[in-house]
């Protein structure tokens, strides 16, 4: 799958974009700000139905405007699609497939699937649990419509479950069986979820590790390790043993809302024992596996979107990566980089041709391959 064209009104600092696109690699140079990182989110909105960096659509809106458009022609083995996103302060987010509008955006999720590599992925080792999970549910729901739609379900009851909880302190009263019954649904759907994060896992540390030695060159020992409340109890027993303590708190204090991944290296937090270099490298190889893992469970290549990654990545991985990106196994690139001559010299090796585009305060111009006008 390859994105042949796109057209961007409107879409944070992009007033007016149209551009065809190399089917293989597309590189965006252009100084901090000018919008490079914005027209590779205006892909992924496209395909996700949600900016990489803002979930809040009205924010993603050019300055003084009341809309944006986004438009992008795909190219699959056996068909071709126009996909068409919206949103505007009057009609909200749309999104058409063929002039066919979407009427849940969890019918769009998947289909034209991407995967992209930032510096703000460092949030990954940083920040709280969700965000790993939610690394792991995204991949899982392309391939897995079930899944998602068991996930959906889930937080949905978990938001009403604590509704009622907070309800209970509110007005001071406690009814049993109001409670019982959200208790039943969660009990329902979490042994699902935590048996496909299993065995989601279990296929995925592998190629993971795998692409981590292939960019580091060094064996070193890197592991994914799954944390989950069900792993001893039953989503039953965690419910029931917690009920006081959730009355307390107001709000489901276990289950697989909780869950976790614990990223290691040579037996250490990766948080705590990586160097920058490790992270960025370790980063690197969790996105790549991504890609790899879409590719053989979901039967189609993602677009790889990688927004300035070769910053804080010594020249031997630097070269590890270019190598990995130009071989045919990866799908259509998108690449992002401060310096023309450093990406020229960077993609020395890639045999094959690709595009080049400046990028200058929201205005995208194609340049020839060695960056002249």
């Amino acid at each position: 799958m390859f994105l042949r064209n796109v057209k961007i009104r409107n879409y944070k600092n992009l007033s007016d974009v149209e551009l065809v696109l190399s089917a293989k690699i597309n590189c965006f140079v252009g100084q901090n700000g000018a919008g490079k990182t914005n027209f590779i989110d205006a892909i992924h909105f496209l395909s996700n139905t949600r900016s990489y960096f803002n979930h809040i659509d009205s924010h993603n809106v050019r300055r003084d405007e009341k809309f944006f458009y986004i438009e992008g022609v795909f190219q699959k083995k056996d068909s071709r699609n126009q996909v068409i996103a919206t949103y505007s302060e009057d009609k909200g987010k749309q999104f058409k497939v063929d002039t066919k509008r979407r009427k849940k955006l969890s019918e769009h999720y998947g289909e034209f699937p991407v995967v992209m590599i930032t510096p703000y992925d460092v949030n990954l080792i940083l920040d709280g649990s969700e965000l790993r999970r939610n690394f792991v549910d995204s991949i899982i729901a392309i391939y897995d419509k079930e899944y998602l739609q068991n996930i959906i379900s889930y937080k949905k009851i978990l938001v009403q479950r604590n509704a009622l909880l907070k309800k209970f302190a509110l007005e001071k009263f406690y009814q049993e069986e109001f409670i019982e019954i959200f208790d039943f649904k969660l009990q329902k759907l979490a042994p699902l979820i935590f048996q496909k994060r299993q065995e989601f896992l279990r296929n995925f540390t592998p190629i993971f590790q795998d692409y981590y030695i292939k960019i580091s060159g060094i064996d070193e020992q890197i592991d994914l390790i799954y944390k989950s409340d069900l792993i001893d109890d039953s989503m039953q027993e965690l419910l029931s043993q917690n009920r006081q303590k959730d009355i307390a708190l107001t709000r489901t204090s276990a289950g697989i809302h909780k869950d976790d991944l614990i990223f290691q290296i040579n037996g250490f937090s990766l948080k705590k024992a990586g160097s920058q270099g490790q992270q960025k490298t370790y980063l690197t190889a969790l996105k790549f596996a991504q890609s790899d893992y879409i590719k053989r469970y979901a039967g189609i290549r993602p677009i790889l979107l990688l927004d300035d990654i070769f910053d804080k990545l010594d020249a031997s991985r630097v070269a590890k990566v270019v190598e990995l990106v130009s071989d045919n196994h990866f799908g259509q690139i998108f690449i992002t980089h401060t310096d023309i001559e450093k990406l020229n010299e960077i993609l020395k090796p890639v045999t094959e041709n690709f595009s080049v585009f400046e990028v200058n305060n929201g205005e995208i111009q194609k340049l020839d391959r060695y960056g002249e006008r």
